[in-house]
């Protein structure tokens, strides 16, 4: 049997262990058998618990994201996978960003989302029409 797609078996390790199917912990084991893939699924999942701890919804709140964080991104540079050892240097570049997205309860979700419905406005409307329908298709979809 084939191991699923790339961004199935992302999927898979970043939900919660518990919530995984017999197949799809199968999956993850079979993965897990090859050192690297170890390494980076280890990775993945200590990042995505970070994560899912810091997140406002948390039953329990992340006692010491910072140092945890750190931790992380010390292994991360540490594990020889091209790949996380770029991602780990992305994150300690926007640190600041990275921090305060665990430390506090603010989220820009909302904003976003706004952001996108008019980018989606716009492009439907890109080169077909003047900016009064583009006016007049924002405020009806507000």
């Amino acid at each position: 049997m084939p191991l699923p797609s790339p961004k199935q078996l992302a999927w898979y390790l970043t939900r919660p262990r518990d919530q995984l199917s017999e197949e799809e912990a199968a999956a993850i084991a079979r993965l897990e058998q090859d050192a690297e893939a170890a390494t980076v699924a280890g990775l993945v999942r200590r990042l995505a618990d970070l994560l899912r701890s810091c997140c406002v919804s948390a039953k329990t709140r992340c006692g010491a994201p910072i140092t945890t964080l750190d931790g992380w991104l010390r292994d991360a540079r540490r594990s020889g996978v091209a790949a996380i050892t770029t991602f780990a240097a992305s994150l300690q570049q926007d640190g600041a960003a990275v921090k305060a997205a665990l430390t506090t309860s603010w989220s820009s979700g909302q904003t976003e989302g706004q952001v996108g419905k008019l980018k989606m406005l716009k492009r439907q409307t890109f080169g077909r029409s003047s900016f009064d329908l583009l006016r007049r298709r924002v405020l009806l979809a507000a």
